[in-house]
């Protein structure tokens, strides 16, 4: 597999996050993918974030690194435009219907720990980060 970067973006204590069902499993991941030739795994965050979203987002931090089927980098960002749920990236249509179904959405922050969203270690960091 190849590098990967992505996305943690947290508004009004909810967790902007991709809710897939693939093979009869329900799980969710944080939107982002893999890192193109040439390109950072901050800019390949911002690309495949806009792309799954529909947003425009700024990197304001890393939040961690993951070495899981390749490297996995994630980074705090912020939406600066764009419109939720109007992505339009290639894993949306119907040639890529085998790999499953993507479904953007806001999850409160509070409910992250009760799902099956991964990597488990990141949803760690965001429950300590964003605690009330």
């Amino acid at each position: 597999m190849r590098n990967r970067g992505s996305s943690v973006i947290i508004e009004s204590n909810k967790v902007a996050l991709i809710k897939r069902v693939r093979a009869g499993q329900e799980y969710y991941v944080f939107p982002g993918g893999g890192i193109e030739q040439d390109e950072s795994p901050e800019q390949a965050a911002i690309r495949e974030t806009f792309e799954e979203l529909g947003v425009h987002v700024a990197i304001k931090g890393s939040l961690g690194i993951i070495n899981y089927n390749g490297v996995q980098y994630f980074f705090i960002a912020e939406i600066i435009g764009g419109v939720f749920g109007t992505g339009n990236g290639e894993e949306f249509g119907d040639e890529c219907r085998d790999r499953g179904t993507y479904e953007p959405m806001w999850v409160e922050l509070e409910q992250l720990l009760s799902l099956d969203v991964h990597p488990i270690e990141i949803v760690e960091k965001v429950s300590v980060l964003y605690r009330d």
